[in-house]
Parts: C-alpha cells; sequence; structure tokens
C-alpha cells in the first residue's frame, strides 16, 4: 500500500513539537507492514539545506498565485516530497512565527498551498505514483481532503487530530483566495463561528478521523475539551478513534544515545549520576547536595500547566531540590517562571528555547519529570521520561492518564505504578503531588523501582502502527466497494 502523508514538521528535518516526532516515527514503524509512506512537507530554509540531493518531478506554475515545485529526495529512511515554494516558505523564523515569535500572516495561504499540492498529488499529478490513500495531520494540512473532493478524487483520507486547539481560524474573506467554490463556505464544511476553519473543513471530508490517545478521543466529545468543534465530532463520532502514540526507542535510547555523557539501561541506572552532574553544570545549578532534580521540557503555555509550575517549583526547592525548565511558549509564562527562578538562584534555571541534545541531556539527568497540563491529548516526554528512569508528575487526562500509572498503595503493592497523577488539575493539586513525589524520593527503594517500572513500560510504535495500518486496509477496501459516503461529500462542494 501506498500512503500520501501530509505534514508541517517532520523529525529530523522540522520540529517544534510531538507533531515531529510523530510523522517521523510512524512511516518507518509501518514500513514492515507492508505500507510504504511518502510524506510531503514545505520547503523551509532549514529543509531545503538538508538535501543533499532531490529529484525535481513537476512544477506548479500557479499554485495560488505562487509557483512552486515538488522535490523528492530520501534522509534518514524517510520518502519525502518537498514542496519548493519560495515567496511561501523561504524566510527566516519558524514554521509559524517570525524571528519576534509572532504568526506569519499569510500562513492561511502557505498551508492551503501545501494541501492544495498534496491534492493534486493524491489526484494523479505525478505519472506512475498515485497513493492509495492520504493521510493529512491537524489544520497545517487539513484542506487536502477538501481540495480532494472539490476535484473528485476519492482516494480514501484520514485526518489526524494531535492538538485540537489548533484550528486554522481565518476570515472568511479570504475565501475567494483559496479557490475552492462558494458552496464550501456552509455549516456543513467550514464555516466557523462567521469565519473558516481549515480543521473543520478536512473533518468534514476526510474518511476516518483519528486523535493520539482514546481518552483523548473521548474528552473532544465534550464542550469543556471540544474547543468549539464537539458538535462537528459528535456528528461524525462513527468514524473517530484514538490510538496512543509511541516512540521511536532508536532514538530514545539511553543506552545508546550520542546526547548523553554516560550511557545506561535499566541495570546501571547508577551511571544517571554523572549525566546528573553535567546536566547541573550545565545549567549553572549548585551541585552539592543529594535532593532530587525535577525538570520540564515543554511548550510553556496555559495548556502545559506552566503558569501553575511557575507558583509550586518552591515546594521543590524548599524540600532540597532544584528545577530546570527547558521550552519556550507564551511571553507571559516565560516571565512568571523566570521570576520565580530570580528568586532562587543556584537552585532553579529556566532556558528559553529549545533543542534536541540538551532535551535528551536533561531526560538522562534528571530525577523527575513534571508535566501538569490542563489537557493533553497524548503527550511524548512522559514516554521519554520513563524510557530514561525518570519518574513522571502528570496531571489526570488525555493521554498523561493513559500512559503514566499513579503510584497509590494498589499499584505500588502490584508493582506496576510509574508515576504520579494529580487531579483536579489545579495549582493545590499539582503541589501535593509534587509532595508525594518527594516523600517517594526520600525512600530510595521506592524510587528504584518507579524507575525500574518506568522503564519496562512498553511505548514502541510496533502496536499503534498495527491499528493504523488496520484503519488504513479498511478505508482502502472500502474504496473499492462503495463510493456513496464520498459522493455525498463531494456533491456538498
Amino acid at each position: 500500500m501506498k500512503v500520501l502523508s501530509v505534514t508541517s514538521e517532520i523529525f529530523p528535518l522540522v520540529k517544534t513539537g510531538g507533531l515531529g516526532d510523530v510523522t517521523g516515527s510512524l512511516p518507518k514503524a509501518l514500513e514492515p507492514l507492508g505500507i510504504e509512506t511518502t510524506t510531503l512537507i514545505p520547503g523551509y530554509p532549514g529543509v531545503l539545506q538538508q538535501l543533499k540531493s532531490a529529484m525535481p518531478l513537476v512544477v506548479f506554475d500557479d499554485l495560488l498565485g505562487e509557483r512552486a515545485s515538488l522535490l523528492h529526495t530520501r534522509i534518514e529512511g524517510l520518502s519525502l516530497f518537498v514542496l519548493d515554494a519560495p515567496a511561501l516558505f523561504n524566510r527566516p523564523g519558524g514554521p509559524y512565527v517570525n524571528e519576534k515569535g509572532v504568526d506569519h500572516p499569510d500562513n492561511w495561504k502557505r498551508f492551503a498551498a501545501l494541501s492544495l499540492a498534496a491534492a493534486e498529488i493524491a489526484c494523479g499529478v505525478l505519472p506512475g505514483w498515485v497513493p492509495d490513500l492520504v493521510h493529512t495531520h491537524d489544520w497545517q494540512s487539513a484542506l487536502t481532503s477538501v481540495y480532494m473532493r472539490d476535484r473528485g478524487c476519492m482516494t480514501p483520507a484520514v485526518l489526524t487530530i494531535h492538538n485540537l486547539a489548533f484550528q486554522g481560524q481565518y476570515s472568511k474573506n479570504i475565501m475567494p483566495e483559496l479557490r475552492l467554490p462558494p458552496q464550501a463556505y456552509s455549516m456543513n464544511l467550514m464555516e466557523y463561528f462567521g469565519d473558516i476553519s481549515y480543521l473543520k473543513g478536512g473533518l468534514q471530508t476526510v474518511d476516518a478521523i483519528t486523535t493520539v490517545s482514546p481518552t483523548y478521543a473521548r474528552e473532544i466529545l465534550t464542550p469543556r475539551f471540544g474547543m468549539g468543534m464537539d458538535g462537528v465530532l459528535n456528528a461524525r463520532v462513527s468514524v473517530l478513534r484514538g490510538i496512543v502514540n509511541g516512540i521511536d526507542l532508536d532514538v530514545w535510547d539511553p543506552a545508546t544515545d550520542p546526547h548523553l555523557p554516560r550511557n545506561f539501561d535499566i541495570g546501571t541506572l547508577r551511571r544517571k549520576r554523572e549525566n546528573r552532574d553535567v546536566l547541573l553544570e550545565k545549567f549553572g545549578l549548585d551541585p552539592s547536595g543529594d535532593g532530587p532534580v525535577f525538570s520540564a521540557v515543554s511548550r510553556l503555555t496555559w495548556q502545559k500547566g506552566f503558569d501553575m509550575f511557575a507558583e509550586t517549583a518552591d515546594e521543590v526547592i524548599h524540600n532540597g531540590g532544584k528545577v530546570i525548565v527547558f521550552g519556550q511558549g507564551d511571553r507571559d509564562v516565560e516571565k512568571l517562571l523566570r521570576d520565580t527562578a530570580a528568586r532562587f538562584p543556584g537552585r532553579m534555571a529556566v532556558h528559553i528555547g529549545y533543542d534536541e541534545p540538551t532535551a535528551h541531556l536533561i531526560h538522562g539527568g534528571s530525577d523527575a519529570i513534571v508535566q501538569p497540563s490542563r489537557f493533553e491529548p497524548c503527550g511524548l516526554t512522559q514516554l521519554y521520561a520513563l524510557r530514561y528512569g525518570c519518574v513522571p508528575v502528570v496531571s489526570r487526562t488525555g493521554g498523561l492518564s493513559e500512559t503514566i500509572i499513579d503510584a497509590n498503595d494498589a499499584a505500588m503493592s502490584a508493582r506496576v505504578a510509574t508515576g504520579f497523577q494529580f487531579h483536579p488539575v489545579t495549582t493545590d493539586g499539582l503541589r501535593l503531588a509534587l509532595r508525594r513525589a518527594l516523600h517517594a524520593y526520600q525512600e530510595p527503594k521506592m524510587w528504584a523501582r518507579l524507575q525500574n517500572q518506568g522503564m519496562k513500560a512498553k511505548f514502541s510504535w510496533e502496536r499503534s502502527a498495527q491499528q493504523y495500518a488496520a484503519v488504513y486496509a479498511n478505508l482502502v477496501r472500502k474504496s473499492g466497494q462503495v463510493t456513496s459516503t464520498g459522493e455525498i461529500r463531494r456533491s456538498a462542494l
């Protein structure tokens, strides 16, 4: 089976969060199951710089008014289509924001063009290569299926929601620029509270919707977590399912990780101490004392709960521990964390930014990872933490509730606990969870048991890839027999 995956980021070429990790890992996990994935990504400057060789396949003279070419290459086992559109993607800053952290004003056009190029591929613009199925990810590529159905292309399509909070909402005034028929602006397709939503258009036109954990798939059907899309999702609940993310066990392996000063495994956990020493030095923290190191590697946003962590980090410090926060996000949340760190020099460090080697070092040298998300579709940081013998402290929501087993008395007695959950998701709830973790750290045997049980947890892509393969196979099989659903959706345009 040939699959076209469409995404705005993919590891190791470009990554801002879990989306890049998933789109980079899933194709490799599907390959042993007979599924060949080629991923379409934008030609950001950083992506084009990494192309040692690339074969031009087709030129688009007028891709929403811009000239673009489609390149093909292979990098680190990934088959890639790269959309080289200089006017849209050749600029400084990140994939979505400029150097000042402000959204690119033409993001609506940039990712509509990516989706339109994907639809052209699905409709057969490349002689000799037509996908059996198209897999889109989040709002940035959600218009792909809208363009496909408009062009009469009934190739099966799947949309994965990695985070429902981001919906690609824009003014309806851009509709003529998207080159879609007027009927696309309707309640049954893209109209969204007087604006348009790329994500809603995708949700209405794909054949299957997945999200990144079963719990999140249930949560988003409610007004609390549905972000205004719960009505749309409830109407399409029959094609919605949650498949928990996995992690790349080759990239995240403490026994072989090139970013760790000292490699270790479950039998040599004592070596973590050497990584811890390097970690404290890197962040300028006092190396003395035997207290725990509690770290966070995350986007620093309200969603991730780091305003609450700014108010509770003192719990760790007053109990002899140290705190490291590594990431970037909302300016207000960043300031709260920096202000807290200023009160505890040598005991707490906040670094605004992100790089992969440092993230690995933090997991390899910390004792605990804190993830106090108010909502969390899946979360990958806690899975990396388990793999590296870090004990997660997490809120009980979304994928966090499914992947971490709380260290209550029953779970500890059964030797299955892997971390600490808290609910309700409030500052007081987080503070109590931190106290529980600190108490456990004071009992070395209990802490070592949590580390060992976490490192034994299985979160490879194997099972999840099989579930995706089953979704794909079912849709491809149906597409060869029944097209009535697709015809109905096409007629909506």
